[in-house]
């Protein structure tokens, strides 16, 4: 074979693999920054959803303090939001939202506080979302 066809082959061939290393290159990089921006959606969305949990819970949780359970309706947001977390949290946030459910259901049941005694506030009271809270944050790493 002639040395000049042997030349030209070998040109050829490198061209080939150079443009097969560049677009998998190219492949990859786009491939890893899609899944860093999927990652990043999916923990804000998580972070959104144990938020709107945690403000439902604690407006329930005032109102129980000082209300009976007269329409058990107040709790379709909560159960719905207990819902949502089971499609991606972990089993020990949701167990944690169960409990904080469990405790607003069982305080409305309880009689009513007065909060001008300073026997009648409890130091359970105040952290009724922290174990909860504590789940969350180690459930999206932070």
């Amino acid at each position: 074979m002639d040395n000049a066809y042997i030349s030209a082959i070998a040109a050829l061939a490198g061209s080939g693999i150079g443009a097969v290393a560049s677009f998998a290159t190219t492949w990859l990089t786009q491939d890893a920054q899609v899944r860093g921006q999927r990652f990043a959606q999916v923990m804000t969305r998580r972070e959104r959803l144990h938020g709107e949990f945690i403000e439902e819970a604690s407006k329930l949780f005032a109102d129980s303090l000082a209300h009976q359970l007269d329409d058990p309706s107040k709790f379709v947001r909560l159960y719905a939001l207990v819902g949502r977390l089971r499609l991606s949290a972990s089993s020990h946030v949701i167990s944690r939202a169960e409990e904080v459910m469990q405790r607003i259901a069982e305080t409305y049941h309880l009689p009513n506080r007065d909060f001008s005694n300073p026997e009648d506030r409890q130091p359970d009271d105040v952290d009724l979302l922290r174990a909860f809270s504590e789940a969350c944050r180690e459930d999206l790493g932070v």
